[in-house]
């Protein structure tokens, strides 16, 4: 009868291939609860009001305000107010 050995070596990897599935797994699953993809868009005035404030050379004070009106994240801000 023939008995399915695995050698210690196709063991091995056989168990870093399934841990870094998991590793991978646990950081997908880690990212898409930090980035809700249902929220609702900035509305025009908080755009206005972020443009103005871009315009007057208030950065700072335009990211905190889209962060406290959005509940975006402070790199998700500063990418919405540089790009108005």
């Amino acid at each position: 009868m023939h008995s399915l050995a695995i050698s210690t070596p196709g063991l091995i990897a056989l168990t870093a291939v399934v841990t870094a599935a998991i590793i991978y797994l646990i950081i997908l699953a880690v990212r898409l609860t930090q980035r809700p993809r249902n929220r609702p868009a900035p509305s025009a005035d908080l755009v206005e009001q972020a443009r103005e404030l871009k315009a007057m050379g208030q950065l700072q004070e335009a990211v905190f305000l889209v962060r406290g009106e959005t509940g975006m994240s402070h790199r998700a801000a500063t990418r919405f107010v540089n790009r108005l």
